[in-house]
């Protein structure tokens, strides 16, 4: 959540923020008069406490009418400050509720806007020509089949629409990513951390992930507990309600889990193959880092996808998310879209956001350093979904007979094959 500070001193910024996000501006002056009531209510709380506190400790020493007076007197304070605090506290629960409703503060220079007014920051290699190349490209469904790799079909009969089986190929190229992500995560210094992928309500609260995003998160509720979208959920509560040394910050951490999305509100949208699926493996970059270095490490986690990228030698570009399609724990998103060639267009395949101290307070996350303790700031970032990344490599490394070329980055986890071949029909 936000700074409460910065609706007293300047709740321009906040309102500029929401209208940007196309968010309710009428939300920040609800939320300043609820905490004006709630300051006024603990302060009248405290006062008649004090008073209380102070005729009580007259009474020992005051006999007679003087001292009935003073009990009389205590007993009115007991009531009002008993009646004070129970307001000061219902104040509190509808002030924490209405800040939880505010997204988290845009940095400026994000482009306005919603879903198609990003801005495109650079392209990054050439899609192929495969007119040129005298043939037309294949999906990645039906390489998939070619190659015994994708099963959609059986996917379906067993857990239904969006379900998927990787096999032979396809499992093996997964695990390849898998190993060739953690070995270049480990290159930049990140611990890999493998996560729980259910978790409890704090922990996807306090994400962001329960507000308008949670119609695509699927519940355990005899448990009470949340089958994880991406790692970035136990990877932010890992260190909740801890005080950070901060000489131990960065901390860098790549976790690999599988991912589950509802996919809510997609209807028709990507129905065939695995672009779109209810399930996912990933591996995830999370930074817990000093608010004032945020902005540097941001760019440092998209250097990193660029460089994953272009050694899987995928054409892409690099956008910068509009307001209005942020998150709301996001003060500003990059996405990476890789060039799919049947589709003749970018698609996301990664993300990596800045969400300042927006979840750690929310999660109760601090560093400690010489000026004492304060919030510090969070970060996230896609290195490798695995089956989006299927989509682009299948796709972009075709070649006429339906084999496709294994970039030489993958090669040595995949026992230095430089090809996926067809294989007989199952």
């Amino acid at each position: 959540m936000i700074d409460p500070k910065i609706l007293r001193t300047d709740p321009d910024a906040v309102r500029r923020s929401q209208a940007i996000r196309g968010e309710s501006v009428d939300l920040v002056d609800d939320l300043i008069a609820a905490d004006e009531r709630r300051r006024s209510l603990m302060s009248s709380a405290e006062t008649a406490r004090a008073e209380q506190k102070s005729l009580s400790s007259r009474i020992p020493k005051a006999s007679g009418e003087e001292k009935a007076a003073l009990l009389a007197r205590t007993k009115e304070l007991s009531a009002q400050v008993k009646q004070a605090a129970a307001e000061a506290e219902a104040a509190n629960v509808t002030f924490d509720d209405l800040i939880r409703q505010v997204g988290n503060l845009v940095i400026p220079g994000v482009p306005e806007g919603g879903e198609d007014d990003f801005v495109v920051l650079e392209e990054i290699g050439t899609p192929r020509d495969f007119a040129a190349e005298g043939f037309a490209p294949k999906d990645h469904l039906e390489l998939g089949e070619i190659l015994g790799a994708i099963d959609m079909e059986r996917g379906a009969k067993v857990s239904g629409a969006r379900f998927y089986y990787l096999t032979g190929q396809g499992a093996l190229l997964e695990l390849a990513l898998i190993q060739l992500a953690m070995a270049k995560a480990l290159e930049w210094g990140f611990t890999p951390i493998l996560p729980p992928a259910l978790v409890k309500p704090r922990a996807m609260e306090g994400t962001g992930f329960l507000g308008q995003a949670a119609e695509n998160v699927y519940r355990v509720e005899a448990d009470d507990l949340y089958l994880v979208g991406t790692a970035e959920v136990p990877l932010a509560a890992y260190h909740s309600d801890e005080i950070l040394p901060a000489d131990t910050l960065p901390r860098m951490y790549a976790g690999y889990s599988p991912s589950y999305r509802r996919e809510a509100g997609s209807y028709g949208k990507d129905t065939r193959g695995i672009f779109r699926v209810h399930w996912f493996d990933k591996v995830e970059m999370f930074v817990y880092c000093a608010p004032e270095e945020a902005e540097a490490m941001h760019a440092k986690l998209l250097g990193f996808e660029k460089e994953f990228l272009s050694i899987l030698e995928i054409p892409f570009r690099v956008i910068d998310v509009a307001a209005g399609d942020l998150g709301a724990s996001a003060a500003r998103k990059f996405d990476c879209e890789g060039w799919v060639p049947t589709q003749g267009k970018y698609r996301e395949i990664t993300s990596t956001s800045n969400c300042t101290e927006f979840q750690a307070r929310r999660l109760d996350v601090r560093l400690r350093d010489e000026n004492g303790t304060r919030p510090l700031a969070t970060l996230n970032g896609t290195l490798c979904a695995m089956t989006r990344m299927i989509v682009l490599l299948l796709e972009n490394h075709q070649q006429p007979d339906g084999s496709v070329r294994i970039p030489a980055a993958l090669r040595p986890y995949l026992a230095g094959k430089e090809s996926l071949t067809p294989v007989v029909a199952r």
